[in-house]
């Protein structure tokens, strides 16, 4: 079980639009931006989802092949999620849809925040 993840920014304030657009369809909110670190989590709940800078002091870059998936409470909050992440800079890495294009119960879309983080916003079916 996953108890907590970190992401990488280049400069964490300037992400914040990004991250705040993204998670606010999903139910979740910032909880504190302090000392270069910002903490989301399920409002109302303890953060899980915090974006850093490196620990390493060396730039963050998105990794190759690394994607975290954030799931969404429905297909609206997916497409919600991804057209806002866009209006706030980020570019798509595959828009909302099934997938497989005749799944039944996984729905979802694909996105990168400015430092190449690669995301995934989904939602579980059946539909």
């Amino acid at each position: 079980m996953i108890g907590y993840v970190t992401i990488g920014a280049l400069d964490v304030e300037k992400s914040l639009p990004f991250w705040d657009a993204v998670f606010a369809p999903l139910g979740y909110e910032r909880g504190f931006f302090s000392n270069g670190w910002a903490g989301y989590g399920p409002k109302g709940e303890a953060q899980n989802t915090y974006i850093c800078p490196p620990f390493d002091g060396q730039p963050a870059r998105g990794g190759n092949g690394i994607m975290v998936g954030f799931l969404a409470p429905s297909v609206e909050a997916v497409k919600a999620a991804h057209a806002a992440g866009l209006a706030a800079g980020g570019t798509d890495e595959g828009g909302p849809g099934p997938r497989p294009e005749d799944s039944k119960d996984f729905y979802g879309a694909y996105l990168r925040d400015e430092t190449g983080n690669k995301i995934c916003l989904f939602a579980r079916g059946p539909f």
